[in-house]
């Protein structure tokens, strides 16, 4: 401890001394500053589809027919409506190049074989070339690194921060680097290919065996079964390599991640490692000291190769990633990846994708993760009572149980791997969402997330191809048309949006700009609503109720998950929590946030709060003392 403490101390002067730096200074200059004072908010956009405007919407349809998504589409209006909404990040899903059908050969890319290629447009998830960018999304492919530029310094002219996916678990089949930075060999080209493993090596190998396509079933057949010149059921890699979800076989089966290669970041077949493990106390260190600890190790290969990656956009001028399946990569990895990311940049923002809630932990302290997804725990939960299926009971269980950790769990109700709250699988009806959006945006201190076409009702209902109804396509060229009309061939201004899409957006961008403003919610959280329950005679396990509070700020949230009834009592706040914020005997007037058209007052008699309260179906109110 004292020797990590001291070596802390060295690396901090170090940085102060570096602070003054011309580097420094223009990267400053170039980059919105962030404060963890308030809420963040990311705004989830997939690149391809978002500036799309044909509407032919064929199912397996090509560029041509369907048409899609340019950088050049996000445009100074379009990047300050989406600022206006409250967002702070803004995720461009789908830039790194990944495994494409179209022919591009004249710009010196290679044709991918529709036969280890998802969809007609390609799986995001799939990546060929880490240090270049998807040719569709640019007006002239020659200079796709040049428009993502222009529409990175764009996105931060607006004052939003800019992230990409890193996806460190699989590459695509035919990974090929292009435009690689000088010494970067691409991912395998060292690789000792004749031993299943070698530390060293970047993937998994099954000597003496070939890569065989999987055999289609269910009726599927790649391209919808178009005749295609490379679809004769061959791929060839020999030897064949583990596929990306972690299968042995050289024939993977169709429901395999087939597209892909896992890749080896040093742990044997059998499941050891060959790298030091962290020790356990590093878990309540900070990124410097667990820098220190990894810099003057030998590491695997993959290691290094991700590292260069990351740090590499973030010099491009990126601010954060996402990572794909981080669950599936080593959490020792993630410390000398995230600390490395940090040591460049403190700021940078760092999301994962972990769902084995046993895991959170790990890869939060000792991975370094900024965030990760909530999904098993608030998301699951939100959604089966949304379905009215559950009881609101349990949110505020879920809340106790991440207590520790709860400003590390990123809240959502959409995302590209989700179904549209819109869409009949889900609840069938985009307004049926707002109770759980305010809860979801405002229950923690954690950043909020919205999907692109969430805020106008998107239901996902395109066949699309190889991606079908509930989920907007990541694989096909497809128009996301509810999304289509705010879009409104490029106005950027809803205007053929209906009266309905267009109060559901103003409820958004209401609730998320006051998050974003809100010092209490960057503060205290205590539940009232078993409280409630226990107490208040009509108040029943379809309403939730909690209160959040700063220093200058007091906060009563209450929301009606119900479709159809409508509650009328009065919801009290118990005598500790009338004690904490300090209010005398008497009565104060609320300001309800969202719409500012309730005026209700707080009574205070003999330590307990009491407010009467009416609340319609699916309303919500964010109610602030006034004092």
């Amino acid at each position: 401890m004292y020797r990590s403490s001291f070596l802390a101390v060295l690396m901090t002067v170090f940085l102060i001394g570096c602070a003054g730096t011309p580097e420094k200074k223009e990267k400053e200059k170039k980059r919105p500053q962030m404060t963890q004072k308030r809420k963040q908010v990311v705004y989830q956009v997939f690149t391809r589809l978002f500036g799309n405007t044909n509407t032919t919407n064929k199912p397996w349809g090509t560029i041509e027919e369907n048409g899609t998504g340019k950088f050049a589409d996000f445009d100074d209006k379009a990047l300050s409506e989406i600022k206006a909404l409250g967002v702070t990040h803004i995720w461009y899903t789908g830039v790194p190049h990944h495994a494409v059908i179209n022919d591009y050969t004249e710009y010196g890319i290679s044709n991918d074989d529709p036969d280890v290629v998802k969809g007609r447009a390609g799986s995001p998830y799939a990546v060929k070339d880490y240090y270049n960018i998807n040719p569709d999304l640019a007006l002239d492919p020659n200079n796709r690194l040049e428009e993502f530029r222009a529409l990175v310094e764009r996105s931060h002219k607006q004052g939003l921060k800019v992230l990409i996916d890193i996806v460190p678990n699989h590459v695509a089949r035919n990974y090929q680097g292009l435009t690689n930075p000088d010494g970067v060999d691409d991912f395998g080209a060292n690789d000792d290919t004749s031993v299943e493993y070698a530390r060293d090596n970047n993937f998994y190998y099954i000597p003496g065996a070939e890569f065989r396509v999987p055999e289609w079933q269910e009726g599927y057949r790649p391209l919808g079964g178009e005749d295609h010149s490379l679809v004769d059921g061959k791929f060839k890699e020999v030897p064949a390599k583990w596929t990306g979800n972690g299968s042995r076989a050289p024939w993977p089966h169709q429901n395999d991640w087939y597209e892909t290669v896992k890749v080896n970041y040093g742990v044997q077949p059998n499941g050891t490692k060959d790298f030091e493990t962290l020790p356990e106390p590093y878990a309540q260190m900070d990124h410097k000291a667990h820098y220190e600890f990894w810099k003057d190790k030998e590491l695997p290969d993959s290691w290094y190769k991700f590292r260069d990656i990351a740090l590499y956009w973030l010099d491009f001028g990126v601010d954060g990633f996402r990572f794909d399946m981080a669950e599936m990569v080593p959490v020792e990895f993630w410390s000398f990846m995230n600390t490395s990311i940090k040591m460049k940049d403190p700021d940078a923002f760092l999301l994962a994708e972990v769902y084995n809630p046993s895991l959170y932990r790990d890869y939060i302290h000792k991975g370094k993760m900024d965030y990760l997804y909530d999904k098993v725990e608030l998301y699951d939960s939100i959604k089966h009572i949304m379905q009215g299926h559950g009881w609101t009971d349990h949110i505020p269980v879920v809340q106790n149980g991440l207590k520790d950790i709860e400003h590390h769990m990123l809240h959502f109700l959409e995302n590209h791997d989700e179904q549209r709250i819109a869409s009949p699988d889900f609840v069938g009806k985009a307004e049926i969402g707002k109770p759980a959006m305010v809860v979801s945006a405002t229950i923690g201190t954690s950043p909020t997330m919205v999907y692109f076409g969430q805020e106008v009702g998107e239901d996902g209902s395109e066949d699309a191809g190889f991606g079908k109804p509930t989920r907007t396509s990541i694989f096909d060229y497809i128009g996301v048309p509810a999304h289509q009309r705010w879009v409104n061939n490029k106005k950027f201004d809803g205007g053929q949006l209906s009266e309905e899409e267009k109060n559901l957006r103003d409820f958004y961008r209401r609730l998320l700009n006051f998050t974003i403003k809100s010092s209490a919610l960057m503060g205290d959280y205590q539940e009232i609503h078993f409280y409630n329950k226990d107490n208040t005679p009509a108040y029943d396990h379809r309403v939730l109720s909690y209160v959040r509070w700063s220093d200058d700020e007091k906060l009563i949230v209450i929301s009606n998950f119900d479709r159809e009834k409508s509650y009328d009592f009065e919801l009290k706040i118990p005598e500790d929590v009338i004690s904490k914020w300090g209010l005398a005997e008497g009565s104060y007037p609320l300001k309800e946030k969202l719409y500012g058209k309730q005026q209700k007052r707080l009574s205070v008699v003999e330590g307990l709060g009491k407010i009467s309260l009416q609340l319609e179906p699916l309303q919500s109110f964010i109610f602030s003392i006034e004092q």
